[in-house]
């Protein structure tokens, strides 16, 4: 009896499967199609006996890896848009999501802007969180470095104000 039944369930779950329409594939845009553009290069870093000779900026980033920037970068973002962070959990369902580059020179200064993932849907976003990040300029200087990449996911509700993955205190 049991193999009546297994065999029988098996029957059933091939034939489901056997109905589903194939899957479509979705090419993702060249980044030349989003409007991206290449970031200029960083200038080198800094040798040792120059690092050394010189004070670092009165709001200098002591990180040494972009990873570790990323903190003393959302940190920044935080201070300098205090009003527009989203304090608590966010809600499940999000406006906009998006991952957005930035180069900073060795002095803190924005370079250029990258979208990785630009949130296509909503412009007002992509024109709002490339205005914050303008306004945030100068940046913490990644003095160890040299210049840095920093790169980090908006995550946006429909009220406008934001969170960053970095320092999100998650979903509900």
């Amino acid at each position: 009896m049991n193999g009546r039944v297994l065999a029988l369930w098996a029957g059933v779950l091939l034939s489901g499967c056997a109905a589903l329409p194939p899957a479509k594939v979705y090419p993702l845009p060249r980044p030349d199609a989003l409007g991206a553009r290449a970031l200029p290069p960083l200038p080198p870093p800094a040798t040792a006996a120059q690092a050394a000779a010189e004070e670092p900026p009165a709001r200098a980033s002591l990180a040494t890896t972009p990873r570790a920037y990323r903190q003393d970068g959302a940190r920044h973002l935080y201070q300098r848009h205090r009003a527009q962070v989203y304090q608590g959990k966010l809600p499940p369902l999000l406006h906009a999501v998006g991952v957005l580059r930035a180069r900073i020179g060795r002095g803190g200064e924005l370079l250029g802007l990258q979208w990785m993932r630009a949130p296509r849907h909503a412009p007002e976003v992509v024109a709002a969180i490339e205005r914050m990040m303008r306004e945030a300029a100068p940046f913490p200087a990644p003095w160890q470095m040299g210049g840095v990449v920093y790169t980090d996911t908006w995550l946006w509700d429909a009220s406008g104000r934001f969170q960053l993955d970095t320092l999100t205190e998650g979903q509900r």
